[in-house]
């Protein structure tokens, strides 16, 4: 991808004009950003990434403002956790990991404050109308 965009920017070089050149390598960058990593970091988070969008599009929402917010944010929080131990198990800067070990202590506390709050709120139907299903 990188090559075919030297390329092309090469050969814009005389003909084009340096806005758009710049606009073209802007592109470039931002689609040879978009390829697949094989590495075992990318793919965990890749993983965990995935994990909380589908939770998050199998919430089902009733239109109470406290209950919906609860329900969002917990996997929201749960994608943090995992993200989090993704950094424990590779990564290497003490304040990053340091940072991780809070991270996964205080969503995990968070979470379980939701669940409890959403124990006044049970579900009345079950709806799933919420923005990450649209």
């Amino acid at each position: 991808m990188i090559k075919v965009g030297q390329q092309i920017l090469t050969s814009a070089r005389g003909t084009c004009s340096g806005r758009f050149r710049f606009v073209l390598l802007c592109f470039i960058v931002l689609l040879s950003s978009c390829e697949k990593s094989n590495s075992p970091v990318d793919a965990a988070l890749a993983q965990t990434m995935n994990a909380m969008h589908s939770a998050m599009h199998e919430v089902f929402l009733d239109g109470r403002a406290d209950a919906d917010f609860a329900r969002m944010m917990i996997p929201h929080h749960q994608g943090a956790v995992e993200m989090a131990k993704v950094e424990l198990q590779f990564g290497v800067d003490p304040i990053l990991r340091r940072l991780a070990q809070e991270i996964i202590v205080t969503q995990q506390s968070e979470i379980d404050v939701m669940n409890l709050a959403l124990k006044k709120y049970p579900l009345t139907a079950k709806k799933k109308n919420n923005w990450c299903s649209q």
